[in-house]
């Protein structure tokens, strides 16, 4: 689980084998065993002992701002893998490797989408038309993706174009099902324009960073992206993985809309657009929590959610290297 600090003001100790949170007059522990990650979305005062106690225990404490995305990190100094990985990422890009790597992301990300828009026809006969309609304009893309040959720097362009006509036509099947009053027209991002592009920007916060936390335990360079280009400071690899498992927040959110289950007074308006404040957080992040502890089939396998990311960075890690 993550353990959230959202309560401004609040403290972080270590007691015994548990974590110690204080928040006003309000006091609960957690065992260690129980946490992968400290999100700390607010002012809040921690002990080094138990930012010793996170670091010891392979947990890392992400700090995150008001729209939800991670402006820094406390973590083991340690590589996780032999750096050759790394070596890897720089020789694959100029060459068809690189392509496909991205490619399959790509695939990955469309197919995702295709998938969930099936789940919600099922359950929508009213909508079944229009999100069939978009299932197969989504899959005509990837198709046009799949086809695709050369190196990342020739067609990067037309990657990201592919992806933006997916996404115009994918949020656009998203609105469509959700209630009337928080329909939305495009995708916005910070600051976002409604409720729902609020919500899931903070979600996306949410899973940048355990995807951040994959690729380094899997020994992949976060700074070494395929289709994101480097700039200073980028993690593009991160930009780059994280859309294979946008999904999982996608379908959070619209799960929580269309169940009735987000209010207007969970978002603040702010110039130019709205944010999620402290009550929509604690909402979502129980709801992502709920996601990501679920058991779902993986390679033949049951696991939980949560470790298909660290899985799938693994297996791009040991594809790299040579090793299936």
């Amino acid at each position: 689980m993550q353990l959230v600090i959202n309560t401004y003001g609040s403290y972080l100790r270590k007691k015994g084998n548990c974590f110690l949170v204080r928040k006003e007059d309000d006091v609960f522990e957690v065992s260690v065993n129980k946490v992968d990650s400290i999100l700390i979305t607010t002012a809040a005062y921690l002990s080094t002992d138990a930012i010793k106690f996170a670091v010891d225990n392979n947990i890392d404490l992400v700090f995150l701002d008001a729209f939800g995305d991670p402006y820094g990190r406390v973590w083991h100094p340690k590589l996780g893998s032999t750096t050759l990985i790394r070596r890897r990422q720089l020789e694959v890009y100029d060459k068809a490797e690189g392509l496909n790597l991205a490619k399959k992301w790509g695939v990955q990300k469309f197919d995702n989408q295709i998938e969930f828009l099936k789940r919600l026809k099922k359950t929508r006969a009213e909508r079944k038309d229009e999100l069939e309609r978009c299932s197969k304009e989504i899959e005509v893309l990837k198709e046009r993706l799949k086809s695709l040959k050369g190196t990342v720097e020739e067609k990067r362009q037309t990657i990201l174009g592919l992806e933006g006509m997916a996404s115009r036509t994918y949020f656009g099947a998203l609105s469509s099902v959700l209630p009337e009053k928080f329909k939305f027209e495009a995708r916005s991002r910070n600051p976002a324009k409604d409720e729902f592009n609020a919500m899931l920007n903070y979600g996306y916060g949410v899973l940048y960073s355990m995807v951040e936390k994959a690729c380094i335990i899997a020994g992949l360079d976060p700074y070494i992206g395929f289709l994101h280009t480097d700039n200073y400071n980028k993690k593009s690899l991160v930009f780059d993985i994280i859309e294979m498992f946008r999904t999982f927040v996608d379908e959070t959110v619209v799960y929580l809309f269309s169940k009735r289950k987000v209010k207007e007074e969970y978002f603040d308006t702010m110039q130019n657009g709205m944010s999620l404040n402290k009550e929509g957080k604690a909402v979502l992040i129980e709801a992502l929590n709920e996601t990501f502890e679920k058991t779902i089939k993986y390679k033949g396998r049951n696991i939980k959610t949560k470790n298909v990311i660290q899985f799938e960075c693994h297996r791009i890690a040991n594809n790299l290297l040579g090793k299936v």
